[in-house]
């Protein structure tokens, strides 16, 4: 017959206890990779939402920008954004909200961090020739995303600005 070998209950702690660790290890640094994720365009990164709105003689008014950006920790987005159209720096205060994990509206893990802004309408002539635009926004815990449009959402924002 097939003998079981007995586990002692200080060999199944031991054992509990490794299998947390290395859960954790690994859980830990999923998430750490989440929140530091890398990206070659503002879209890729993060939800965005451009809105143009015109007179109605078709005139251009103005142009507003809202990002969702979901991460694991509690760091809060800054008011404040900067926009880049070849180079030239417009800057905006924003409208800020964080809606936690597990909240009503957010049932999921992650921390929606939500960043809403007017563009400055000086920029929008400038958007529409540009050939480059990039989009930089801050976190209270030091970290800086900025990354450019792909081409299609330039495309997208200089229709939209027509």
């Amino acid at each position: 017959m097939l003998k079981l070998k007995h586990i002692t209950l200080k060999k199944a702690l031991l054992l509990f206890g490794l299998l947390c660790m290395l859960v954790g290890v690994f859980g830990l640094s999923y998430t750490w990779q989440i929140d530091h994720r890398t990206a070659d365009s503002l879209s890729s990164y993060c939800r965005i939402d451009f809105q143009s709105s015109h007179t109605e003689e078709g005139n251009l008014e103005g142009a507003t920008l809202t990002i969702w950006d979901y991460r694991y920790d509690g760091s809060k987005l800054r008011p404040e954004a900067i926009l880049y159209t070849d180079g030239s720096a417009w800057e905006m205060k924003a409208a800020v909200k964080q809606t936690p994990a597990g909240e009503p509206g957010n049932p999921g893990l992650k921390n929606e961090n939500k960043l809403f802004v007017e563009l400055p309408r000086a920029s929008l002539p400038a958007i529409t020739k540009a050939d480059e635009v990039r989009f930089r926004f801050y976190y209270d815990n030091g970290q800086t995303i900025d990354l450019p449009l792909n081409a299609p959402d330039l495309q997208y924002w200089k229709d939209q600005l027509q």
